[in-house]
């Protein structure tokens, strides 16, 4: 238990006040909390204002000024009560049924490409309508994957230096549901359950050569389904060259239009309210393009308030992972990690896709985007590293998790 103590880089910790008396350990990771909150929170504010004047386009015409405000409300407030049940479950419980909720996630994506049971939206089949919310499988997917890589890692710990048995069942897996995501299509998706799955790999400690190749073909397969295809070949030459005229009213159309949002932000912003791009410029702009009106409207500072937030968050998830293992419970550890790069890895490509740095995909920014299964699935696995802190909590007093 010494151990523990000495190790202050952990946040979540806190074991003596100002006078060196000891200090009562919180129930919960409440900055952590705090944190969603405030992104949620900023989140609704700009979903509000790059949305509120989509119902001047046609697409729109029926719509309220406040319609996609009240939807994206009522998915927190879903989000929030999944969550406030999902925190009272035990990390046993998650541990036992993960293979069975990566079983039954293969089945929705299967169900989700069959006509009249899927919902097509701007040529992808992606979501399957339950009447106040469009549930998107590639979300549950990816609390699928690291609920279902930390168990597998778990099993396999002993045989993890072995490719044949400790990889190759893993690269099939991740296969699978690559292959469902792309018939889709949904790439970006894929993106975030890949890395998902390496990094847990990665984390739970598989050879450094094997790692290696896994990246390797990876990284292979992604060169080869762009060479294939047409259109992502024309998008990465858009990404690459968004000024140029053949690309700039087409395949490059929400880059170049990004740029100019952040471009007109500068370091303070217009304002908020005060986007231009929003007004039917900018396509996407309440859900991939977020982060274009916030550099708009908020400016430089807005954007680095949000990247450090992220930073931050992912950083605190990958704390509570580290407490769990050096508490010997790998699964728990190994889970919250991994949520750590879904969160910051998600960001990231967002980010890089708003600012440029990155081709084109349709991913949204976590917690902050409109979109009813994001919130939903970012909420629910949030609160099961919430669970997580609250067992590792519990095993520092001597308790049982």
């Amino acid at each position: 238990m010494a151990l523990f103590q000495r190790d202050t880089s952990v946040p979540i910790r806190d074991w003596s006040g100002p006078s060196g008396t000891p200090v009562r350990l919180q129930g919960f990771d409440q900055p952590l909390v705090w944190m969603v909150v405030a992104l949620l929170a900023l989140g609704t504010v700009m979903v509000y204002s790059a949305s509120v004047a989509m119902p001047d386009n046609p697409k729109f015409l029926l719509y309220k000024s406040t319609h996609f405000l009240t939807r994206h409300i009522l998915s927190i407030v879903v989000g929030f009560v999944a969550a406030l049940i999902v925190v009272q479950l035990p990390l046993s419980l998650w541990e036992k049924y993960a293979p069975w909720i990566f079983v039954a996630t293969l089945l929705a994506l299967v169900a989700v490409l069959i006509p009249h049971v899927g919902r097509a939206v701007n040529g992808a089949r992606r979501w399957i309508p339950l009447g106040i919310i469009n549930f998107q499988p590639s979300e549950l997917a990816k609390l699928a994957m690291a609920l279902y890589a930390a168990d597998y890692m778990v099993r396999k710990m002993d045989v993890k230096e072995n490719f044949v048995r400790a990889v190759f069942p893993m690269a099939i897996a991740v296969g699978v549901v690559g292959l469902l995501l792309l018939a889709e299509p949904d790439m970006g998706a894929f993106l975030v359950i890949a890395a998902i799955a390496m990094g847990i790999l990665f984390l739970g400690g598989v050879n450094g050569r094997m790692f290696l190749l896994i990246t390797l073909v990876l990284v292979a397969a992604f060169v080869i389904m762009i060479s294939a295809s047409p259109w992502r070949r024309e998008r990465i030459f858009a990404y690459l060259d968004p000024w140029d005229v053949k690309y700039t009213l087409g395949k490059a159309y929400q880059l170049s239009h990004s740029l100019i949002a952040f471009g007109r932000g500068e370091i303070f912003g217009q304002g908020l309210g005060s986007s231009v791009e929003k007004l039917h410029y900018l396509p996407e702009a309440h859900t991939d393009f977020l982060l274009a009106v916030i550099g708009e409207e908020l400016g430089f500072l807005g954007v680095a308030c949000v990247i450090v937030a992220f930073f931050w968050l992912s950083r605190r998830l990958f704390h509570i992972g580290r407490q769990a293992i050096a508490l010997d419970r790998v699964f728990a550890g190994l889970f919250a990690q991994g949520i750590g790069i879904w969160m910051g890895g998600q960001a990231f490509i967002n980010m890089g896709v708003n600012l440029g740095l990155l081709p084109t995909k349709g991913l949204t920014l976590p917690l902050m985007s409109f979109g009813g299964s994001a919130i939903l699935l970012n909420l629910v696995s949030l609160a099961i590293v919430v669970r997580v802190d609250i067992e590792n909590r519990q095993l520092m007093r001597g308790g049982r998790a």
